[in-house]
């Protein structure tokens, strides 16, 4: 993409109510614009992260064996009504009254409608497990939407859900969900803590947040230090036994501040190793039993014959809330540091004299061979001063730049910038363009 031909609306002063890094920095970055209240419109910048983000999610949800399908926003009040959430959800809930006075509300979850699927086709014990998911919009009337995307009122949301003949087998695709959910944020270069967490409002007895730790999180979490540094399962076999697995990372203490025991957490984990810090929840995950298929009779035969309502499981990852999150884990004082997974362009091409005949067609040599590579280059060739130029690149945070002007055309040279680290490399050009097209610079 050439810039002159992008729309990038960046900012040069922070607007005076945003108060948190990732909020200040996605309005200057030119990635969104509020509309209203907690409600953004998502620009070109920002929607490329989006979409990077909602495919990895969508890669290792499909990889977990899920089936993804897409629910409609607006549901029926009658569906709520069955499951006794309509009067007791709050004002959270958008109500809706259409032309015809039927009472509808706009999503802010799919428990309901995936249960009304779900009973619709599925009577056997034939039929299950299921494993379904959709990326979808949803919207909870928050009564203070602030810190930008980490606490808006429309938001992007993966939700999944499970249905399986009984708690054993419900328990297996729990597991699944949170194995799948340490590889997907392992994917976007964050270091995600899975911690006991309370229920809410969605139910059940068994609860995992998925934590990035973060100065600017919402509330305090406890656990193991260790836990931070551990890797990601990576390739598993997702149609066998994963308990071990989660053994591994629930063995260690970890808890949100709801769920903290101090004398435990003193108990169980060393002086050393006691890691308080402030958090952002990334995703949720819930089994929840036979909450909604008893309220809803979804139900399904049994092999002796009998009719019993499923075991059901909710698993939920805040998408737009994450393009947030990784920037309050990934940021400086000049801008955002995107990991090269979720970074809306690869390279940064910045042309210091646009215009001068023999930096143009390096530019362009260059922005062609790392399109070729699938680098998705973008190409500064604005007339903007250079001072300008290098700021935008840093504010926007790719995770390279490659500077080329006349006088270090006139030496053979070109410079590669490291964002993560500020590392610079002069090299020949064609050099430095083989070295990123083969990803031979470290990020970090």
């Amino acid at each position: 993409m050439r810039l002159s031909r992008y729309f990038l609306p960046v900012l040069k002063e922070t607007p005076a109510d945003a108060q948190i890094a990732s909020h200040r920095l996605m309005l200057r970055a030119g990635m969104m614009r509020q509309e209203s209240a907690g409600i953004y419109a998502w620009l070109p910048l920002g929607h490329r992260v989006l979409q990077k983000i909602s495919q990895i999610v969508r890669e290792e949800q499909d990889r977990a064996g899920a089936v993804e399908l897409l629910m409609p926003t607006i549901q029926s009040a009658d569906l709520w009504r069955e499951s006794n959430r309509y009067d007791a959800y709050g004002k959270e809930m958008l109500r809706i009254t259409d032309r015809h006075d039927r009472e509808m509300l706009y999503g802010p979850t799919n428990e309901e409608m995936i249960t009304e699927i779900f009973r619709a086709y599925c009577r056997s014990y034939k039929d299950v497990p299921k494993l379904l998911y959709h990326i979808q919009w949803k919207f909870r009337d928050e009564i203070r939407p602030r810190f930008g995307v980490m606490r808006g009122r429309e938001f992007l949301m993966k939700d999944t859900y499970s249905f399986d003949l009984d708690e054993a087998s419900a328990r297996a695709a729990y597991n699944k969900m949170f194995i799948a959910y340490l590889n997907t944020f392992a994917r976007l270069g964050l270091k995600a803590v899975p911690m006991r967490a309370d229920t809410g409002p969605i139910g059940g007895d068994l609860s995992h947040e998925f934590i990035i730790l973060a100065e600017t999180g919402e509330s305090e979490v406890f656990c193991h230090s260790d836990l931070v540094e551990m890797a990601a399962p990576g390739d598993v076999d997702f149609e066998g036994d994963l308990q071990h697995l989660v053994d591994q990372r629930t063995a260690l203490y970890a808890a949100t501040e709801e769920m903290h025991e101090a004398a435990r957490f003193e108990a169980e984990v060393p002086e050393a190793k006691r890691l308080s810090a402030r958090g952002i929840e990334v995703g949720h995950i819930f089994y929840f039993g036979t909450k909604y298929s008893d309220a809803m009779k979804a139900e399904v035969t049994h092999p002796d014959g009998s009719s019993r309502p499923v075991h059901m499981g909710s698993y939920g990852i805040g998408v737009s809330r994450l393009v947030g999150g990784i920037i309050e884990a990934s940021h400086d004082e000049n801008g955002i540091i995107w990991p090269e997974s979720v970074a809306p362009f690869g390279v940064g091409i910045v042309n210091l004299k646009a215009g001068d005949t023999d930096t143009d067609a390096a530019c362009a040599k260059a922005y062609d061979a790392l399109t070729a590579a699938g680098k998705e280059p973008l190409l500064d060739d604005t007339n903007e001063r250079p001072g300008g130029k290098f700021a935008t690149m840093d504010l926007i945070g790719l995770p390279y730049q490659l500077v080329i002007g006349p006088r270090g055309l006139k030496e053979g040279k070109a410079e590669v910038k490291i964002r993560k680290t500020g590392e610079r490399h002069e090299l020949s050009l064609d050099d430095a363009i083989a070295r990123l097209a083969e990803g031979a610079f470290s990020n970090g």
